[in-house]
């Protein structure tokens, strides 16, 4: 792995992108805005909380307060992104996408086939920034819901008609599609269990 990705913690509150190889609308192509709900529920099956997203079709920004599990954060953000890289992959192939495929089963470096790897679905690094400031949180809310509404993205008008985003939840108090945790009512979580952990 890259050494920009390695996470030196293991709980805390962190945002975290990953985007689709050369930022292909893979997401979108596939319809996967469920695959990416469904690691969502096996993070939150395992005691994290989502806090706050936003599905993009060709990227995630995701806002995750990680509970002490005694896995590293790079080895659960790795373990899910390879569950969503297959489930996008078997729908490419159920839609006949061989082109794309194709393109895919290129982009998989040498190193990485010898390990069985046969599509690059996600770029290899992922961002992630530690959140500790009520300030740098709020940043990155803002940041993530209004994604959707500009650039070349254009895709609503209003962050809280974007339906694959917790924006919803923050600017009416309403959940959305999927149901986030408020990041601002974590005061009394506890993200390590015992002294032991840390």
């Amino acid at each position: 792995m890259p050494t920009k990705q390695i996470v030196p913690y293991s709980f805390g509150t962190f945002f975290v992108t990953f985007t689709c190889y050369q930022w292909l609308p893979l997401i979108e192509k596939v319809n996967g805005y469920d695959t990416i709900y469904n690691w969502f529920n096996v993070l939150k099956n395992k005691g994290h909380f989502i806090n706050g997203y936003v599905i993009m079709p060709n990227h995630v920004h995701v806002l995750i307060s990680f509970i002490e599990t005694g896995q590293r954060i790079n080895t659960t953000i790795g373990n899910g992104k390879r569950f969503m890289a297959y489930e996008i992959t078997e729908r490419l192939k159920q839609n006949n996408e061989m082109e794309l495929l194709n393109k895919l089963a290129e982009g998989v470096e040498d190193k990485r086939k010898q390990n069985n790897k046969q599509h690059a679905v996600w770029e290899l690094s992922f961002d992630w920034k530690d959140c500790r400031s009520k300030e740098f949180i709020n940043q990155k809310l803002d940041y993530i819901h209004n994604n959707p509404c500009r650039g070349k993205w254009n895709l609503c008008r209003s962050p809280v008609r974007y339906l694959h985003s917790s924006a919803k939840f923050y600017l009416t108090g309403e959940q959305g599609i999927y149901p986030v945790t408020n990041v601002w009512e974590m005061e009394d979580v506890v993200f390590v269990k015992n002294e032991s952990s840390r």
